[in-house]
């Protein structure tokens, strides 16, 4: 298993539990909560669909041999 997989594997938990947490405010905050029973298992699978891509873009900036072949120290997100 590439290391990238590895670390994308565990950005995905996190960026999962994020995005959930944002869709469960966006549903049960507003009008839609009276809907709640069927949005939020889509609200689930749209979440997960959505970290996959994310989680897998975000796992190389993590690495500090990203930044070194751009001759650079670092950005917001690998500090």
């Amino acid at each position: 298993m590439s290391m990238r997989l590895q670390i994308a594997f565990m950005v995905f938990l996190m960026v999962q539990a994020v995005l959930f947490g944002i869709g469960m405010v966006a549903i049960l905050g507003t009008a839609l909560s009276q809907s709640a029973m069927t949005l939020v298992p889509w609200m689930i699978v749209l979440t997960f669909m959505l970290s996959v891509p994310l989680s897998w873009l975000i796992a190389p900036r993590l690495q500090r041999r990203f930044w070194r072949r751009r001759g650079m120290a670092g950005d917001l997100i690998s500090g």
